[in-house]
């Protein structure tokens, strides 16, 4: 069973360069997290769900953890989502960089753990 929370949007000021930094961009973040969700499906209780406003609230604290990749955020994020929920048998995070600095245009990098 699999709860799918999807591009959560953020201002974040991770990179490289200094000036991404100083600046900062937009960013993205989805979660699959796996779990089996019987019992809160059977009593329509929270207590037994994952809370969306939990997730949200920390994938927003993490994301204003400045970082120079994403790959780091991303595994950041990853590691709350298992202490916070350790129901999850599997956490899966995307985290997407919207525009990035290059010589040229991409429209959006995406690592995924």
């Amino acid at each position: 069973m699999q709860l799918h929370i999807t591009d959560i949007d953020c201002y974040a000021y991770h990179g490289c360069l200094k000036e991404e930094a100083a600046i900062g961009g937009h960013f993205s973040v989805s979660l699959t997290l796996t779990y089996d969700f019987t019992e809160a499906a059977q009593t329509d209780n929270l207590t037994q769900a994952i809370d969306y406003v939990l997730v949200h609230a920390e994938v927003r604290k993490q994301m204003a953890i400045r970082a120079n990749l994403i790959e780091h955020v991303a595994t950041r994020i990853k590691q709350s989502m298992q202490k916070l929920f350790p129901q999850c048998q599997n956490i899966t995070v995307a985290v997407t960089k919207y525009n990035p600095p290059v010589n040229g245009h991409i429209n959006k990098v995406t690592v995924t753990i």
